[in-house]
């Protein structure tokens, strides 16, 4: 799986969500920083998206972190380690 596929189907991304709500992969981002035979690093960035109730969108908080990627011999994603991030709102 590509970076851009596994980050879009990371579990490891719901880290940075704040507020248990939902990444939404329209907005997910990321930046190479750094390449290695069997290792890469990105920057990632998405918008948490909250709801109500009601099921209507009450808002997004921007989200950003770091992590390390494991690849294999042709450059696939086989893991990923999460190395750091925030929520713009988050408390912890």
């Amino acid at each position: 799986m590509n970076i851009d596929q596994y980050l879009k189907s990371s579990r490891e991304l719901t880290h940075l969500c704040s507020q248990n709500g939902w990444i939404d992969n329209e907005t997910l981002s990321y930046e190479l920083i750094e390449q290695g035979h069997h290792q890469a690093v990105v920057n990632v960035t998405f918008d948490e998206v909250l709801m109500e109730g009601s099921g209507c969108v009450a808002g997004r908080v921007p989200c950003y972190g770091k992590l390390r990627l494991t690849l294999d011999d042709n450059g696939e994603v086989q893991d990923s380690e999460f190395i750091d991030g925030i929520a713009a709102n988050r408390d912890d």
